[in-house]
């Protein structure tokens, strides 16, 4: 079962009174229980696909399918309902509140889908313990490391019970010892059944997922070590 699929299509930018291209005709499709990574550079297209995988950009013109639904025909409105129920996000800068704590920030996407307190915290018992970080729960974003805060960020992403996990480079503001500690995380989440995928324009963090697609100019193709 495919949980992404991208038929043709294309996302261009104007720039002054021309029309910028930067996707071109893009086919992709992601199925349930993947990891795949998207290898590009900077320029190469990557955070604009990104941007519409992650419901977050309209596309100019093709079809996306994200878990059966059309999005390239749902209104705007119910674009925000989507994005919190499909997808979980997995940010390069954490983007955690500074002033909450860290199971706040956790349970936060499930108190905007209207769940309660007691219920969200006792969804999220698992996870925490799952990632270590059930020791952290009172601490704020200051007070842990920043593979700590990463693994705050999952386990918000994963809160939601999502689609798929969408990492945009998860590794790009860590060390080298908490990068690989995150990527073996993500191939546990991975083995677990979690759907997985990850922006970078590291072909060694690249390579820790199970299927690498190559983005250069706005176009996609398979990865393969000889090329």
């Amino acid at each position: 079962m495919n949980i992404i699929e991208i038929k043709n299509v294309n996302k261009g930018y104007k720039l002054g009174d021309d029309m910028v291209p930067v996707l071109k005709n893009v086919n992709f499709t992601v199925e349930k229980g993947e990891y795949v990574a998207i290898l590009g550079p900077s320029g190469s297209g990557k955070t604009t696909l990104m941007n519409i995988i992650g419901c977050m950009d309209l596309l100019d013109s093709g079809e996306y399918y994200l878990n059966g639904r059309p999005i390239h025909e749902t209104p705007e409105k119910e674009m925000t309902e989507v994005r919190n129920k499909e997808i979980g996000f997995i940010f390069q800068n954490y983007q955690l509140i500074p002033t909450y704590n860290v199971m706040q920030n956790i349970i936060m996407p499930l108190l905007i889908r209207g769940m309660g307190h007691v219920e969200a915290k006792k969804q999220c018992k698992d996870i925490v313990r799952l990632l270590g970080i059930d020791h952290r729960l009172d601490h704020k974003p200051n007070e842990l490391s920043g593979g700590q805060k990463q693994r705050v960020s999952i386990a918000r992403a994963l809160s939601s019970q999502p689609a798929i996990l969408l990492a945009d480079e998860p590794t790009g503001a860590l060390d080298s010892a908490s990068g690989k500690d995150v990527l073996k995380l993500f191939g546990q989440l991975n083995e677990l059944g979690n759907t997985i995928v990850m922006i970078t324009h590291d072909l060694k963090v690249a390579k820790t997922a199970k299927r690498i697609v190559k983005i250069q100019d706005g176009c996609l193709s398979e990865y393969h070590d000889d090329l």
